[in-house]
């Protein structure tokens, strides 16, 4: 059998993983800023700046949710696929 999705189709939780990777990013570099003066011996940055470091957890967990909608989508997909 076929399989009949296409190569440049979307999955269901697609967007949620690449959303995901860009605010995870975000939070990557918002932490390497946060945490640069440490090391250099520099004046710390404000205190907003290690909120956006949580940006890191955030990203994680919408990448994560996304990863779980696809694995849904395929399930129902296959339960489908064998009635």
């Amino acid at each position: 059998m076929r399989d009949k999705t296409q190569t440049n189709s979307a999955a269901p939780g697609d967007r949620l993983i690449r959303a995901g990777a860009v605010v995870f990013f975000i939070g990557a570099v918002a932490t390497l800023v946060t945490v640069a003066p440490l090391f250099l011996g520099a004046k710390p940055f404000p205190t907003y700046m290690f909120g956006l470091s949580m940006l890191m957890a955030v990203g994680f967990l919408v990448a994560g949710a996304g990863v779980l909608r696809s694995v849904v989508a395929g399930r129902n997909q296959a339960r489908g696929a064998s009635r």
